[in-house]
């Protein structure tokens, strides 16, 4: 047996053409630990600054309406963060308790009755609480559905969310068939994107939540929906376009 002097083995340690008899190297080693802790830390160090941002934004517009007797830092040494979420989760229940009743009901209907009165306020309030009653309202479809469409372009394909199907105003001025509205989010913004009119022959209904929806435009396709929900619900709804 010919024996490679120990000179010649070392020259070709870690040059990727000749294996290394001795395993992976220190380097490799610390690489991989260096990596796998980031992907350990990454989410949670993200997850805390949301928490953390989130607890102290509703502390500090908290701070503002309670009066300052009531803050548990002011017997305390120390500042307790998160008081103002307890403070803001007990109110809004109260003032939820008290719409579902008669007298609080005739209470907010002349708060709103005063805001009316304002030119500025009047236009502000009413668009946002549409919104609002739109967005959270229990029996609503909108932003309920995920759907896709072939935007911007043949063979280029987009989610959407199905909105509500145009008002009677708008509806008129469309062909007769039926006529749904989509808002298509931009990535990885979704605040941000388009929202229009288009048949509902267009638009192919998908099976998945739009939680599932939003992390994949988020995440830029990183974080995928279950891929064969959605081509069986896509192969579907493509027969039934054809048919």
């Amino acid at each position: 047996m010919t024996k490679v002097p120990f000179e010649t083995l070392s020259s070709h340690e870690g040059d990727g053409l000749t294996p290394n008899p001795r395993g992976p190297g220190l380097g490799w080693r610390i690489r991989n630990w260096f990596l796998t802790g980031v992907i350990v830390a990454g989410p949670l160090a993200t997850t805390a600054y949301i928490v953390w941002w989130f607890v102290d934004t509703i502390d500090t517009w908290v701070k503002l309406l309670v009066p300052v007797g009531f803050w548990p830092d002011r017997y305390l040494p120390f500042q307790l963060h998160g008081f103002g979420v307890v403070f803001a989760f007990i109110g809004l229940t109260l003032l939820g308790f008290l719409a579902a009743n008669l007298a609080g009901r005739t209470l907010i209907r002349l708060g709103e009755s005063m805001l009316t009165h304002m030119p500025v306020v009047r236009s502000i309030y009413k668009s946002v609480k549409q919104i609002f009653e739109t967005v959270f309202s229990q029996s609503g479809t909108t932003f309920r559905k995920v759907g896709m469409i072939e935007f911007p372009g043949p063979g280029k394909w987009s989610l959407v969310f199905i909105c509500a199907a145009p008002a009677g105003g708008i509806a008129e001025y469309l062909s007769n068939e039926e006529h749904v509205s989509v808002f298509l989010p931009c990535t990885p913004n979704p605040t941000t994107g388009f929202y229009f009119f288009l048949p509902a022959r267009d638009v192919i209904e998908l099976q998945i939540s739009p939680d599932a929806a939003a992390k994949l435009i988020v995440s830029c396709g990183v974080i995928q929906p279950d891929a064969s929900t959605v081509v069986a619900e896509l192969g579907k709804q493509r027969d039934r376009i054809k048919a």
